[in-house]
């Protein structure tokens, strides 16, 4: 589905048809505009129309329609095709959902291709058309409005996952009793997801802000700067997360083996207590002939009173201990 095409001169929206043919037209006719189409999901006929009138390479197309690719910079002779992964996070499920966006950079258009629903690419399109002077420094504006849009998209997941390991954190250390290891591992399922979406853009990002990729304006770079200052923040809060995980699993499974710990010291008490009676019981259950005490007229009562003062005692003793 084509979502919007615009033609930009000098940072400022023609006023043309939104189509891919009347932008294709344009760049022909005009040499100082540029092009942007996006497209959300496009069948493949629609995609082989945006390549065909774009000169697109057959194998970043194939790619874009896939959408199954790592993040990655690739140049095809005169442009270049950025595939960047989209994250957002459903708070309900602990589960952070992945999309992506692939860039298609030429001298003069910009083709994006978007898969899933997070990181809309209309709101960055609408801030960027109210800045004209950035706007006017062309694709690759264009292209570092997109990296942000994403890159702060990361930001956002990053904070959500980081308020449920707080929720996590608080539940191991309570006093009740809980199970966490299953939302501690399914967190930290999420969190390698996001590993593999913001790792892989530091090395690109750091190449667009120091000017080491061919086809982005100098006038670009401090923009781009920005972006990897923030890749690089979420990055290494993306590793402490993961580091609060791991400990908040071993401090579960410490708790778990402790709780453990004391509920054999707690079936152990009752056990000895109950031993007492039991030994007595079994000792006077003999019926031996050779028993003075079973002649005896408080034989009973004093049986059951030293039955109950030793429980009594043991019981005094494991309190004091700690047992029970």
């Amino acid at each position: 589905m084509i979502v919007d095409c615009g033609v930009y001169s000098d940072g400022v929206r023609q006023d043309l048809a939104k189509d891919p043919e009347t932008v294709a037209t344009a760049l022909d006719d005009d040499g100082e505009c540029f092009g942007w189409v996006g497209l959300f999901e496009p069948s493949r006929a629609e995609m082989a129309r945006v390549q065909q009138l774009f000169d697109l390479h057959e194998l970043a197309v194939e790619d874009a329609v896939k959408a199954h690719q790592r993040p990655k910079v690739e140049r095809y002779g005169d442009s270049i095709v950025v595939v960047l992964r989209t994250l957002w996070y459903v708070d309900a499920e602990d589960a952070v959902e992945t999309g992506q966006v692939s860039v298609f950079v030429g001298k003069r258009y910009v083709v994006t291709v978007r898969h899933g629903e997070g990181a809309g690419l209309a709101t960055a399109r609408h801030e960027l058309e109210e800045r004209a002077s950035v706007l006017g420094h062309g694709p690759s504006a264009v292209l570092w409005a997109i990296c942000d849009s994403v890159v702060d998209g990361y930001e956002s997941v990053a904070e959500s996952v980081e308020v449920d390991i707080d929720e996590v954190e608080a539940s191991v250390f309570s006093q009740d009793r809980t199970s966490d290891a299953e939302r501690i591992y399914t967190l930290k399922r999420e969190v390698l997801e996001m590993r593999r979406a913001v790792l892989p853009l530091r090395e690109p990002m750091e190449a667009f802000a120091h000017g080491d990729v061919d086809g982005i304006v100098s006038e670009a770079r401090p923009f781009f700067r920005e972006v990897a200052d923030h890749v690089i923040r979420v990055s290494d809060q993306t590793e402490t997360l993961d580091a609060l995980l791991s400990s908040a699993l071993n401090a579960h499974l410490a708790r778990v083996s402790v709780q453990q710990n004391d509920d054999m010291r707690r079936i152990a008490a009752w056990v000895a207590i109950a031993a007492v009676p039991t030994m007595l019981a079994g000792i006077y259950g003999m019926n031996f002939e050779n028993m003075p005490e079973l002649h005896w007229y408080y034989g009973y009562y004093a049986l059951l009173a030293l039955m109950a003062l030793v429980c009594s005692s043991m019981y005094a003793g494991f309190r004091r201990a700690g047992w029970l």
